[in-house]
């Protein structure tokens, strides 16, 4: 004799561990900074400039783009290295580049009008809540509880 219940089932929710939320903070981060650069381009003018060699206010040089380069590289090695780094090191590591992301995000509204405050204050309140997320889940890094070390003794 089976019996049905109508009570639903409880969904499981496993911990995910530090490390992959991590490297999903950095991969969300890394789709925002460069579909927000994307839809840049949509913006009047934004193609006149880029053709006239201007993007901001900075000449369009291999320096330039080796800089843009640097800053799209460092959060893009961070999904990696999240999954790879030994702790200690990954965890000073997320802090770092997160304390570190926050000024230059918060950079790319410089200049801006208020015409366009709706998508600078979305895109970069955004960015900026994943670096918070990233600094807040590597402050927490679970520890472990040290043993101590007692020397072996042989029962002879």
């Amino acid at each position: 004799m089976t019996t049905e219940s109508n009570t639903p089932s409880i969904l499981e929710n496993p911990p995910i561990p530090v490390q992959a939320k991590l490297a999903a903070a950095w991969t969300s981060f890394m789709f925002l900074y460069i579909y927000i650069d994307y839809f840049h381009l949509y913006k009047p003018g934004v193609l006149d400039d880029i053709q006239a060699g201007i993007v901001f206010e900075f000449d369009i040089s291999p320096m330039l783009l080796t800089a843009f380069l640097a800053l799209i590289a460092i959060p893009a090695l961070m999904v990696m290295l999240s999954m790879t780094l030994p702790a200690r090191v990954n965890r000073t590591s997320n802090l770092i580049v997160a304390s570190l992301y926050i000024p230059v995000t918060v950079f790319n509204a410089a200049g801006e009008s208020w015409n366009w405050a709706s998508f600078y204050g979305l895109s970069i309140g955004i960015e900026v809540l994943l670096l918070v997320f990233i600094l807040r889940s590597a402050l927490k890094w679970p520890r472990t509880s040290t043993v101590p070390v007692v020397p072996a003794t042989t029962n002879l």
